[in-house]
């Protein structure tokens, strides 16, 4: 079975009492993302807007909102996928069971896309950009933007669709300074396929052409997702996932895909950009207003009954968290095969992904030796940060466990692991004046930050403390000492005001701990926060204001601190300053009246009552 459209695949969602109809009248404006928000997070069904307010068009959210609808959607073809890049990471496997492959094979030829000989869109109009449903998701975005699209560049130099470029990358419709109904903003980081195609054409001084596309089968937003190796076409991958070949044709010299449900063509001309932003972001704070490409349009298209889908991101988990977990369902162990020796490697969606990454890896180097210390994992580590997507990574945690019952997946237990082995003197390698993720404003500047590897092996070497030691329950300058797990105390303290002060305030802490290292020994981490009960409160808490509000090289400390010889250790516990710093994004806030709004569809005879 396969999706020849989006509304297909709604309508069987519906059937199996997966998706529900909203009939009033929503704004498009902050509502619409509240409503999704509220429903997510209870992990309810997908959602089919009929009377957006301001469009003619319906829209539909929370379609991939868990990963068991996701596999629903895909119950069809997830295993044959599965085979096909088991089959590429072990080819021999198909030559000794040719007969148990022969299916897979066969799928396989979904993988060719189908070019449509028709000379016009079928089933398309020509519409404005502005008759597009124009969701603003937070109240600081900068106007509405595309958060599900499917972005399609080819490459110049080899034009065609099996070098083509498929990559959700945000699109913002309206706001700022975009001329309506003529211009766009393309925002993509790095690490996109999008960028090398980019500069290619800018080299020739030649606009790059773009085709935005949305909607369509399900399958095909997976494929602009999916992590897959430069120089695939993920059109091969829709069709194999979708079981159904990509359909698509050329307009005006542009790609559509003859499937969507809208399509937007534009071209990017070398060195014109305009502000982009702010918007919402899955870190779980805006990301700000900065210059990326412009995109000019050419013309947009909508199918007949189109039907605009949408995400709405934040702080996770959300319904990309979902997206993650399918991605992990669907590649398998392709990374494995990727980096020798890695066993494991988790990118923690609470901490918003890419700032950090829990990786198991071997240790095969010293058979021989009698002592247990980092080396292999300290090669994987590297080839982890050099690796597409995983080199945005900013804390990378990596061990091995010789008796292969550890799960990166299980991040308390994970986290208790290493801290139980880690040697603070040796185990702490920085990164420093390197790229970080787009989206991350903890560093230095867009882009610009630094890594850390905190690479543990060996055996036990202390007994995490369940207790808040003694000594830390009296400070000056820092109070409210909380637990938050064994071996992790959180303090704290006044608002982070510049890094002079931070530094002379993290020195008054030293002073006052580094005599009483003994008893700190069972205590590795030390958080300072602007919050400690919230951080204490949960585990999700404490690995989002963490890791998403420090910057390695300038923000963790030690105490009893040394370099030698260029290496960085301590003999007391490492401590992360994770308060907001002034430069730091602001943090994502639900708007009190909207919530208040929006009661009256989960309300006696509105379309959500009883859901939740």
């Amino acid at each position: 079975m396969s999706y020849q459209s989006l509304e297909q695949c709604l309508l069987e969602l519906e059937q199996n009492k997966q998706l529900v109809r909203i009939k009033e009248t929503v704004d498009p404006y902050l509502e619409m993302a509240a409503i999704h928000l509220r429903v997510h997070e209870a992990g309810g069904p997908a959602l089919l807007f009929e009377n957006v307010k301001g469009s003619n068009f319906r829209a539909a959210s929370n379609i991939f909102g868990t990963l068991e609808r996701s596999k629903f959607i895909f119950r069809h073809s997830l295993q044959t996928v599965q085979q096909l890049i088991a089959l590429k990471n072990d080819p021999v496997n198909a030559i000794k069971h040719p007969i148990k492959n022969f299916s897979t094979g066969m799928a396989a030829l979904k993988a060719l896309p189908l070019k449509n000989p028709l000379q016009k869109p079928v089933l398309f109009s020509e519409i404005k950009l502005s008759e597009i449903p124009p969701i603003q998701h937070w109240k600081m975005d900068g106007g509405a933007f595309v958060t599900l699209p499917q972005v399609y560049t080819e490459d110049i130099d080899k034009p065609g669709i099996m070098n083509a470029n498929l990559g959700m990358y945000r699109i913002q419709l309206s706001g700022n300074d975009y001329e309506k109904d003529r211009e766009v903003g393309l925002h993509y980081q790095l690490h996109r396929g999008i960028g090398v195609h980019q500069s290619k054409a800018n080299k020739k001084g030649q606009p790059l052409k773009v085709s935005v596309f949305v909607g369509g089968p399900p399958s095909h937003s997976v494929a602009a997702v999916m992590p897959l190796p430069e120089g695939i076409s993920e059109m091969t991958f829709a069709g194999v996932l979708g079981n159904r070949r990509f359909r698509y044709m050329y307009k005006d010299g542009f790609c559509i895909s003859t499937d969507a449900d809208f399509v937007i063509t534009g071209e990017v001309y070398p060195g014109q950009n305009k502000p982009e932003g702010p918007f919402g972001d899955h870190l779980g704070y805006y990301s700000l207003t900065h210059d990326f490409p412009l995109m000019k349009v050419h013309k947009v298209y909508a199918r007949q009954n189109a039907i605009w889908p949408f995400t709405v991101v934040g702080r996770p988990p959300q319904e990309d968290t979902s997206f993650g977990q399918l991605i992990h369902e669907i590649a398998g162990s392709a990374l494995q095969e990727e980096i020798p020796g890695l066993k494991e490697v988790h990118a923690v969606d609470a901490a918003g992904v890419h700032p950090l990454l829990l990786a198991i890896g071997s240790e095969r180097y010293t058979p021989y030796a009698p002592a247990k210390q980092p080396a292999e994992i300290l090669t994987i580590a590297n080839h982890i940060l050099g690796t597409g997507q995983l080199s945005l990574a900013k804390f990378l945690f990596i061990t091995a466990d010789d008796e292969n019952k550890l799960s990166a997946h299980n991040v308390d237990g994970y986290l208790q692991f290493i801290f139980e082995r880690i040697n603070l003197q040796r185990d702490i390698h920085f990164y420093t004046n390197t790229t970080i993720d787009t989206l991350d404003y903890s560093g230095t500047g867009l882009n610009s930050g630094s890594k850390v590897v905190l690479a543990a092996y060996g055996e036990k070497i202390r007994t995490l403390a369940t207790t808040v030691p003694d000594c830390l329950n009296n400070l000056q300058g820092f109070e409210n000492a909380r637990l938050v797990m064994p071996g992790v105390v959180v303090l704290q303290a006044k608002r982070f005001s510049d890094y002079s002060t931070a530094q002379a305030e993290m020195q008054m802490l030293n002073t006052q701990c580094s005599i009483f290292n003994a008893q700190l020994q069972n205590t590795p981490v030390i958080i300072i926060a602007d919050d400690a009960g919230f951080v204490s409160e949960k585990l999700n808490n404490f690995l989002w204001v963490t890791f998403t509000r420090c910057n390695p090289s300038h923000d963790m400390y030690g105490i009893d601190s040394f370099t030698i010889n260029k290496h960085w250790g301590c003999n007391g516990p490492m401590v992360f300053d994770a308060r907001i710093k002034p430069h730091h994004a602001p943090v994502l806030e639900k708007d009190p009246a909207v919530e208040k709004n929006i009661d009256r569809l989960f309300e006696k005879g509105g379309s959500l009552y009883g859901l939740l």
